[in-house]
């Protein structure tokens, strides 16, 4: 459950920080445990990739990923998914995936205060067919200079830091994904 579900928190003074799996992964991870009780590591990877956040995005760092699924601690970047694309009068770089909800403010912030030349707009075109922020930009500005400004300067890339800590026979304890299955399946 919390692979799946993800958790962050401090409770007792032991922090833990565990982002979303996804659920058919865990499960065949899961499965491939109990009926290969002594596999390693690498091949539970084979079932169980990495985070799986709700709002998409992409996650960059397989050796993060590695080191928290071997010793409960791990550090990611997570990077919204974008594509430029050029219209007649503007260029307009769009996100199709997001990282954090306040993105559309902080990026409104750095237009507002001309941080960086060339954003012309931003709005939130999303509806229920699917995630879309649109930034307009100035058809003879870098919209690649702009937007690697914006990976840098606001939430369109973060980083998140595993911390696996969970409560197992009443003590919390530092697990990897091999500990916490076991866990689980016990």
């Amino acid at each position: 459950n919390l692979l799946v579900n993800g958790i962050t928190g401090i409770a007792a003074g032991y922090a833990t920080s565990i982002p979303p799996h996804n659920l058919n992964e865990a499960i065949q991870a899961t499965i491939y445990r109990i009926r290969n009780p002594k596999c390693s590591l690498e091949e539970l990877m084979e079932y169980m990739h990495g985070p799986d956040f709700p709002t998409g995005a992409i996650v960059q760092g397989i050796d993060g990923i590695k080191d928290a699924f071997r010793t409960g601690k791990g550090r990611i970047m997570i990077r919204s998914k974008v594509s430029i694309e050029q219209t007649k009068t503007i260029q307009q770089i769009i996100v199709h995936e997001v990282v954090k909800s306040n993105m559309v403010k902080k990026i409104d912030e750095v237009r507002l205060n001309k941080k960086i030349e060339g954003i012309l707009d931003v709005r939130d075109e999303s509806d229920r067919n699917g995630l879309r922020v649109v930034i307009d930009i100035k058809k003879d500005a870098d919209a690649q200079l702009i937007l690697n400004y914006l990976y840098k300067n606001t939430d369109l890339q973060v980083s998140y830091n595993y911390n696996v800590v969970a409560i197992v026979n009443k003590r919390p304890v530092q697990m990897g994904l091999v500990a916490m299955l076991d866990a689980f399946i016990a």
